[in-house]
């Protein structure tokens, strides 16, 4: 089955290699042993390439999107619909995106009706969604950001 029959979004290509690492370590594990270039073309197999180069052309052209300091940005965090600027930013391996953002209006991170307590600035990761991992007690991500 070809990867455009499965409809699914190819990941960029450092999260390729992750995977191409971790089949290295169990072939490894079981006594099978294999090359990096070995588990690369097996990594495009699995994803409906027919090598490497083919697989890692596609997923250059699937960049996640690219933050940039002083972005303006929009989106919720902890629940709250916010406005603000990307003060840095940081991209890591599968995807990933370490930001700072700070907050137009400052934002309470307190649920509770007895008190506040405002933030005007958060750290947060990404992934290549835009939305944390991290979520609240009720499944609701801590931060979902969006370009303005």
């Amino acid at each position: 089955m070809k990867q455009a029959e499965i409809g699914a979004a190819v990941p960029n290509v450092d999260a390729l290699k992750a995977q191409a690492k971790r089949l290295r370590a169990a072939m490894n594990e079981k006594q099978t042993p294999i090359t990096q270039s070995m588990a690369l073309e097996a990594i495009a197999r699995q994803w409906g390439f027919r090598d490497w180069n083919t697989l890692s052309a596609k997923a250059k052209s699937n960049l996640p999107r690219a933050w940039f300091v002083g972005q303006r940005v929009t989106g919720r965090y902890l629940g709250h619909a916010f406005d603000g600027h990307l003060k840095a930013v940081r991209s890591a391996s599968g995807g990933y995106w370490y930001v700072t953002v700070i907050f137009d209006q400052p934002v309470d991170v307190v649920t509770s009706d007895a008190f506040s307590s405002y933030r005007k600035q958060v750290n947060v990761v990404l992934n290549e969604d835009a939305v944390t991992q991290a979520k609240t007690s009720d499944g609701v991500p801590h931060m979902e950001l969006r370009a303005a």
